[in-house]
């Protein structure tokens, strides 16, 4: 549910989702609210790669009930979950290095004009676009054919949020888009988020980095085993707390017991 009490973008009650005899999924329940980062965390295996592929259309849910503005959906494509307001920005981001940062901005929502069978891509809307989207984050694109291998992972990430943005995401699913960063380039995706939020965007953040999480989360989900362990917002967990929810506190415990206070 989300925190200011109002109806969820989007929801998911005692999700499942099974492989055959393989559970990867079983039992989820968490939703987002206008305005709110829920971070979702787990360690690998815990299923956050499943639900996200559940959540954007990948995946048929095998039972429990998935919501949308409060309506019950059930997605046949990513499309379907794209033409709900469901953006997702996966880890490999989904642009072709060698491509344009306008190519990459526009891949597959191409502006032309003229008319058929004479239209051609309309370039100088494209580039002006795409330089002013990026400008509106704080990154100044001189040249918006640059080939986007050029750019840093952090504004990579960037043009892929601001890309989901700009094409009228309602929430957006960030898969561990902090994971392969620098600090400061990590610092530059993290206010961005930020600002994502401020504009009225639901954030569904997945990590195994309880700092990152901590710094933007509004409410923070643990998964383990494809199971929801709780939801806590953040006056009522410490990243201590947190960190022993995801990775096993007390297993942990007992090793650095064993070893000293080494681990």
């Amino acid at each position: 549910m989300a925190s200011n009490g109002s109806t969820p973008l989007i929801e998911v009650k005692n999700l499942a989702k099974h492989f055959g005899s393989v559970i990867a999924l079983n039992g989820v329940s968490m939703g987002v609210g206008a305005g709110e980062v829920l971070c979702l965390l787990g360690d690998n295996g815990a299923g956050k790669s499943t639900l996200i592929k559940t959540l954007s259309g990948v995946h048929k849910p095998s039972s429990g009930e998935f919501l949308v503005d409060g309506q019950p959906v059930v997605f046949q494509s990513p499309r379907d979950a794209l033409d709900a307001g469901i953006a997702t920005v996966y880890q490999d981001l989904a642009m072709i290095p060698l491509m344009s940062i306008t190519r990459n901005f526009f891949m597959g929502r191409e502006p032309t004009r003229g008319f058929w069978p004479f239209k051609f891509f309309d370039f100088s809307m494209a580039d002006r676009v795409a330089r002013e989207e990026m400008l509106r984050i704080g990154i100044d694109v001189r040249d918006p054919e640059q080939a986007v291998g050029t750019l840093s992972g952090g504004e990579r990430q960037c043009v892929a949020i601001a890309r989901a943005v700009y094409f009228g995401a309602k929430v957006l699913i960030l898969d561990e888009p902090t994971s392969a960063l620098g600090v400061r380039q990590t610092s530059m995706v993290l206010k961005y988020v930020n600002l994502v939020r401020e504009k009225g965007l639901g954030v569904i953040f997945i990590t195994h980095n309880v700092r990152h999480a901590h710094a933007v989360g509004n409410r923070f989900t643990v998964l383990n085993r494809g199971q929801t362990l709780g939801t806590f917002t953040k006056g009522e967990v410490n990243l201590e707390e947190l960190q022993n929810l995801m990775a096993g506190g007390k297993e942990l415990q007992a090793l650095s017991s064993e070893l000293g206070g080494t681990v």
